[in-house]
């Protein structure tokens, strides 16, 4: 795990979140964040998130990290590269970490190495065609539409869900935690994808010929 250096993002861009505006979207999303966190029984949980949370779930293991200037802290501390073992993880949760963390590209080939096949990975993001982007427009937060990040899940071996879910506020600055179908007017939507099972591939036997020149008993 490497030691800590100077910011790599400006301190600007993730303290949004801290923000009223930005508490809403967050607090509207915590009961999806527990329902990823109980999808997987018995599997430990990843929770890659803007800022330290006190959200729990009763028997469940969950390694929580928080970003910290441009790394990420919380169980343990690193960067892009996750100290964990490869296929180890039933259920990887990336909150709003694609609009602020400078190396997401290495970060979701990670998620997608630790988790395990047939695993899921969970990905909140900002809905750039929203009213409330206003709320959060000029703070240097990057954000794309669903159909974006389909395109770099699959680019990773990630089967995404063909309809994305709509989560917190339209417009006004307060916490709606009901979702809807589709990203919609909504701050925020979720987007899920499940690591593909690589199936096994069977050696064709070479076929059997008669040779001529071959003595017959």
């Amino acid at each position: 795990m490497p030691a800590r250096s100077a910011s790599r993002q400006p301190d600007g861009v993730t303290s949004w979140f801290k923000t009223p505006q930005g508490q809403a979207v967050l607090r509207s999303e915590d009961e999806a964040v527990r329902q990823a966190m109980r999808e997987r029984p018995g599997l430990p949980s990843l929770w890659l998130t803007q800022q330290h949370s006190h959200i729990d779930v009763e028997g469940g293991l969950c390694v929580r990290l928080a970003q910290d200037n441009g790394f990420f802290a919380g169980d343990v501390f690193c960067d892009t590269d996750l100290p964990l073992a490869s296929e180890a993880i039933g259920t990887v949760i990336l909150q709003h970490v694609g609009e602020t963390y400078p190396d997401w590209a290495d970060l979701l080939e990670e998620c997608a190495r630790v988790l395990i096949p047939g695993g899921r990975l969970w990905v909140f993001a900002l809905n750039p065609l929203g009213l409330y982007r206003a709320r959060w427009s000029g703070n240097g937060l990057r954000s794309c539409e669903p159909v974006t990040w389909r395109r770099r899940m699959r680019a990773h071996g990630l089967q995404p869900e063909p309809v994305s879910m709509g989560l917190g506020p339209r417009w006004r600055v307060q916490a709606l935690p009901d979702p809807q179908t589709g990203a919609g007017s909504r701050a925020a939507y979720l987007l899920r994808a499940e690591k593909q099972v690589i199936p096994l591939t069977r050696m064709r036997q070479p076929a059997l010929r008669w040779q001529p020149s071959l003595p017959t008993v």
